[in-house]
């Protein structure tokens, strides 16, 4: 009985996010982490699964918007990439280890930037999923 009522004291005092405040939030980080890794306009709207122009323009303008569940998606995925990567490499490390060919079977020989650039939400899920694999 204790644990039930616990849960409803946590449940009324946990902290709410709007969608607004997680669009903010995710289109902050990822543009950070984008241009940290010097990626182009293309590039950061194929890791975002293709918006519109204007759409990601006026995302990238106001950091703020509507965003999809995939949208979503593709952020968080980015950002576990970013802190495992920081976790995993020295920071001027990371780059190197983005944009050199790898022999990995996931990469086949690509960057893994390039496996990204493929565009898929799997693939932002692999190396996410391989990632985590290497810290252990």
């Amino acid at each position: 009985m204790q644990v039930a009522d616990h849960r409803a004291t946590y449940q009324t005092h946990a902290p709410h996010f709007s969608d607004a405040d997680k669009a903010a939030a995710g289109l902050t980080a990822f543009f950070s982490i984008t241009n940290e890794w010097g990626l182009d306009t293309d590039q950061q709207r194929t890791l975002l699964g293709s918006p519109g122009r204007s759409t990601f323009f006026k995302w990238k303008k106001q950091l703020r918007g509507q965003l999809s569940r995939d949208t979503l998606d593709r952020i968080s995925y980015l950002l576990g990439i970013y802190k495992a990567l920081h976790i995993l490499f020295p920071p001027h490390s990371v780059e190197q280890w983005l944009r050199n060919p790898n022999d990995a079977p996931l990469f086949g020989g690509q960057s893994p930037l390039d496996y990204m650039l493929g565009g898929s939400l799997i693939a932002l899920a692999d190396v996410r999923r391989y990632l985590d694999a290497a810290r252990g």
